[in-house]
C-alpha cells in the first residue's frame, strides 16, 4: 500500500492493555490504515526504541483560555495528549448574565459566543491542534437558574435549566461536570443534580464530579455520586480521586474497594487522578461556603464587617467535618499552602504598588507571608482576599495513595490544569506540577 506517513520500528501499545509489539503504523490522510509491516511510504518517521500509542485523553482540562492563546497547545501536545475534556463545575457556555463579566476578564475582552456549542465552534474556526470536548458545568447551570443564592431552584427555574441543558446536549456536550465543594455549586441538592443528570443520561451523556467531600465525608460523597449515576441513569466518573488531609489518608483503600464492588455489581463508575501530592484552587476556597453567598463581591463585603470577618476566621481555624471542605486544616495550616499565582482584583489592577506586591507574593507559602507582615496566617489570608485573586497549591495528598489509585486499570489521568508551554506568552505564568 502507498501510505502518506509510516511510523516505523516502534513498539506499538494499542490502548487495550495488551503488551507492546514491534510494528509499523501506516497513515493515509488522517486515518491509521495499517498496523504491521508496511513497505512504501511518502514520509517515514523512525521510531526505533520508542513507544507508539494512540493519542492520550486529558479527562480534566482547564485549557479554555490557553487554547486561544496557543492553538497548538504545546504544553500538552508534546506529552502525547490529543484530546481535552473540559467542564469541571463551570463551562464556557451557556453563559449566565451573572458570569459574563468574569468570563470576559478571563479572556481579556468580550466573548463572541453565548452557548457551549458557540465556544467549541469558536475554537474550531480559530484552529486548534487537539480534539476538544466539554461537559456542561453544573455550577454554570445553577448560576443560570438561581444565581449565587443558597436555595433550591424553583420548579420553573429547574425546568428552564433542564431545557438549556437538553439543547447543549443535542449540540454536542458530553454530559455534566459538577464541582460540589465550591459555591454556588455547593448549594445544589442531590435531587437537583439527579434531575439534571437524567437529561444528560437521556442524551447518552456522562456525569463527572469533583465530589462534595474528598476528606472528612468522602465515603458519603462517593455514595452520592453512585446514587446520581443510578437514578440519573448514566455513567459516572469521580474526578481526581484522593483522600484529602492526613487524617483521611487511611480511607483510600476502603473507598477503592467500595468502587470496585460497585463496578463488580454492574454500576458504571470510573475515576481519574492527577499524579501530584498537592491540590490546586483559589485561596478563597478556604472560606466556608455560607459566607460566599452572592459571589465574590458579596464575600468581600462580609470581610469588611469586623464581626463577620472574625466569625469567618474562627470557622477556618476550628471547623472540621462541618459539612464543608476545610482546605486550610486539610493542608496542615498555612505551611502547607503555597501561593502559585497572585493577581490584583480588577479595580486595583492599575495600582502600581498593588501590582508589585502581587509579584512579591508568588512562590511563597501563606505561613511565610504571614510571618513577614506580622499577622496571624488566617488573618493574613483574609487580608489578601480583599485585594487579590490568589491561586494556591494545597499539600494534602499521600503519595502512596496516588500509587494505589494509579494501579487500578479503571482509573485514568487528568491534569486538572491548563496547557501552558515553557515559552511566551506563558513564560512568566506559573503552572501546577500536575500539568
Amino acid at each position: 500500500m502507498n501510505a502518506d506517513v509510516v511510523i516505523r520500528g516502534g513498539t506499538v501499545y494499542d490502548g487495550t492493555g495488551a503488551p507492546g509489539t514491534r510494528a509499523d503504523v501506516a497513515i493515509v490522510g488522517d486515518t491509521i490504515a495499517t498496523v504491521g509491516a508496511v513497505a512504501a511510504a511518502g514520509t517515514v518517521i523512525d521510531a526505533t526504541g520508542l513507544a507508539v500509542a494512540p493519542g492520550f485523553i486529558n479527562v480534566l482540562s482547564h485549557s479554555y483560555v490557553t487554547l486561544i492563546q496557543d492553538p497548538r497547545s504545546m504544553g500538552e501536545l508534546v506529552q502525547g495528549v490529543t484530546t481535552q475534556l473540559m467542564g469541571e463545575g463551570q463551562s464556557m457556555g451557556p453563559i449566565p448574565d451573572a458570569s459574563r463579566a468574569q468570563l470576559a476578564a478571563w479572556f481579556g475582552g468580550e466573548i463572541p459566543w453565548a452557548s457551549l456549542r458557540g465556544f467549541l465552534l469558536h475554537l474550531e474556526q480559530k484552529g486548534v491542534s487537539q480534539n476538544v470536548a466539554s461537559l456542561v458545568g453544573a455550577t454554570t447551570l445553577r448560576i443560570l437558574g438561581a444565581g449565587y443564592d443558597d436555595r433550591p431552584m424553583t420548579p420553573a427555574e429547574l425546568d428552564r435549566v433542564r431545557g438549556v441543558l437538553a439543547d447543549e446536549m443535542t449540540d454536542g456536550a458530553m454530559g455534566i461536570g459538577s464541582a460540589l465543594i465550591y459555591p454556588p455549586g455547593f448549594y445544589a441538592s442531590t435531587d437537583e443534580l439527579i434531575a439534571l443528570a437524567a437529561v444528560a443520561g437521556a442524551h447518552r451523556g456522562k456525569y463527572f464530579s469533583h465530589l462534595r467531600s474528598e476528606g472528612d465525608r468522602w465515603e458519603e460523597a462517593v455514595d452520592e455520586l453512585l446514587r446520581i449515576s443510578r437514578e440519573g441513569q448514566l455513567p459516572a466518573e469521580l474526578w481526581h480521586i484522593k483522600a484529602m488531609g492526613r487524617q483521611n489518608w487511611s480511607k483510600m483503600d476502603p473507598v477503592l474497594d467500595r468502587l470496585e464492588r460497585a463496578r463488580d455489581a454492574g454500576e458504571r463508575v470510573t475515576a481519574d487522578l492527577y499524579p501530584y501530592t498537592a491540590g490546586g484552587t483559589s485561596l478563597a476556597a478556604c472560606v466556608p461556603p455560607r459566607y460566599a453567598m452572592g459571589g465574590p463581591v458579596a464575600l468581600r463585603g462580609r470581610l469588611a464587617d469586623t464581626a463577620v470577618r472574625g466569625a469567618i476566621a474562627d470557622a477556618i481555624a476550628t471547623e472540621v467535618d462541618a459539612g464543608w471542605e476545610n482546605l486550610y486544616l486539610a493542608s496542615g495550616g498555612a505551611t502547607g499552602i503555597f501561593m502559585s499565582s497572585v493577581r490584583p482584583l480588577a479595580e486595583l489592577a492599575g495600582d502600581a504598588a498593588v501590582v508589585a506586591e502581587a509579584a512579591s507574593l508568588k512562590g511563597r507559602t501563606l505561613a511565610d507571608h504571614a510571618s513577614s507582615v506580622g499577622r496571624d496566617p488566617i488573618d493574613a489570608a483574609l487580608d489578601l482576599l480583599e485585594r487579590f485573586d490568589v491561586g494556591c497549591m494545597y499539600f494534602m495528598i499521600d503519595e502512596a495513595n496516588i500509587a494505589k489509585a494509579a494501579a487500578r486499570p479503571w482509573i485514568a489521568v487528568g491534569s486538572d490544569a491548563a496547557s501552558q508551554a515553557a515559552e511566551p506568552p506563558f513564560s512568566d505564568m506559573p503552572t501546577h506540577p500536575r500539568a
